[in-house]
């Protein structure tokens, strides 16, 4: 650190260690630092068992409060600014950083899709014994699982393309079969063994290609990118409401 005239700050260092690992206590210019439960990084909170429940908490609490303050105003609101402030400021919230939910349990997905679930009723004035899907259809909103299948998506297709940072774009590896056969045209993508379902089956180079080759072919061959999120967002929305 002295080398790059750079000095340790231990009030503002964080040291999170991932997976199964010894008590660990790191030494960096005589300062010690000490593991953390949990660190912030680019507004997700990570824990060292990557099942982002710290960073759901606190979405889900975020996300009611501003509810209930909309709410408030609910009533002297029309229904396309009432929808503007849902989306700005718990649509936001729910999509921020949400390809990282990729694999959650099924707990966590459905206390951020009870978000989802509030905010529409919210703004549709729908009671809550009503059953929410066809009010999620009208407003054409995909459930929280399937926002996040897209963010996914769209990831791929942009690392494919190049348009997404190499650490992405190098992940991915297209799928050549030992001899010639149909798929080797196909634009499918070869799917690494993961060892471990928590972490491996959640990785970006594991659960990317088991979405992308999921999908038609005509919709994986979309000319760009702007008509692979039209494509993408209506074979989703009628994957869920058929």
């Amino acid at each position: 650190m002295q080398h790059n005239f750079l000095k340790l700050n231990s009030n503002k260092t964080e040291l999170l260690l991932i997976g199964k690992t010894p008590n660990l206590t790191l030494t960096i210019d005589g300062t010690p630092v000490s593991p953390s439960t949990q660190a912030r990084n680019l507004g997700v909170i990570f824990d060292p068992t990557l099942s982002l429940e710290p960073h759901i908490r606190q979405v889900v609490k975020t996300s009611f409060f501003h509810l209930r303050n909309i709410a408030k105003l609910r009533p002297s609101l029309t229904r396309p600014a009432a929808e503007r402030l849902i989306h700005a400021f718990v649509s936001s919230r729910l999509d921020h950083c949400n390809s990282l939910l990729y694999g959650i349990s099924t707990t966590s997905l459905n206390r951020l899709q009870r978000v989802q679930n509030a905010a529409a009723r919210l703004l549709t004035h729908t009671n809550s014994w009503h059953h929410i899907t066809p009010v999620l259809k009208e407003l054409h909103w995909l459930p929280v699982s399937h926002r996040i299948q897209y963010k996914l998506l769209v990831l791929t297709y942009k690392a494919l393309h190049h348009l997404a940072p190499p650490y992405l774009t190098d992940l991915l590896i297209l799928y050549q079969p030992p001899r010639s056969l149909r798929s080797t045209s196909a634009g499918f993508l070869s799917i690494p063994r993961a060892k471990l379902r928590s972490f491996g089956d959640r990785a970006f180079s594991v659960a990317a290609p088991k979405l992308w080759n999921s999908l038609p072919q005509d919709l994986r061959e979309s000319e760009s990118l702007t008509l692979f999120q039209s494509r993408l967002k209506t074979h989703l929305f009628n994957a869920v409401y058929p």
